[in-house]
C-alpha cells in the first residue's frame, strides 16, 4: 500500500502550466514540520515537493500562496531523468489525490491589503468553557436506578 497523509504550509507559491493535451498541472513544496525538537529546541521542517493533477491542480494555484495550511492525501511516486550535465537525477514526489484546504496565512481585508497571522501559544482558543465544579446532569431530573440485566451487554 502507498499512502501518504501530509499536514504543512506551503513553502512557496504553486507554479501551474498545462500539458500540451491541455492538462492541468501544479507543483508545489509543502512545509512538514518535524514531531521533535533538537538541542536547542527547536523544531526543524522537511520540504516535500507535491503534484497535483486537473482540477485539484486549477484549485491549488487559485486559492494557495506561500504559507497557506492544506493537508495532502496521496502517494509517493519516484523516476529518474538525466541532467544536461549526463548526470543521472532521482525525484521523489507526492501525487495528490485530495488536497484540503487548511487556512491561509495570508488573509485578506475588507480594504484589499494583506495581513499576517502567526498563533502563539498564548493566544486563547475560541472554545467554550464550562465550570467543571457544577453537575452537568443537574436538570436532568430524577435520578434512574439500573441494573446489571438492564444493559445489552
Amino acid at each position: 500500500m502507498n499512502k501518504v497523509i501530509l499536514i504543512g504550509r506551503l513553502a512557496r507559491d504553486p507554479e501551474m502550466r498545462t500539458t500540451n493535451s491541455g492538462t492541468s498541472v501544479t507543483r508545489f513544496t509543502l512545509a512538514v514540520t518535524r514531531p521533535f525538537q533538537d538541542q536547542n529546541g527547536e523544531r526543524g521542517a522537511d520540504f516535500i515537493n507535491c503534484v497535483a493533477w486537473r482540477r485539484q491542480a486549477e484549485n491549488i494555484a487559485k486559492y494557495c500562496s506561500k504559507g497557506s495550511q492544506v493537508a495532502i492525501e496521496g502517494r509517493i511516486q519516484t523516476g529518474s531523468y538525466d541532467a544536461q550535465d549526463g548526470t543521472k537525477r532521482y525525484t521523489t514526489d507526492i501525487i495528490c489525490d485530495n488536497c484540503t484546504f487548511l487556512g491561509s496565512r495570508n488573509t485578506n481585508n475588507d480594504n484589499g491589503s494583506s495581513s499576517s497571522f502567526e498563533p502563539t501559544n498564548d493566544a486563547p482558543l475560541d472554545m467554550p468553557t464550562s465550570d467543571i465544579s457544577e453537575d452537568p446532569f443537574k436538570d436532568f431530573g430524577e435520578e434512574i436506578a439500573l441494573s446489571d440485566d438492564d444493559l445489552p451487554f
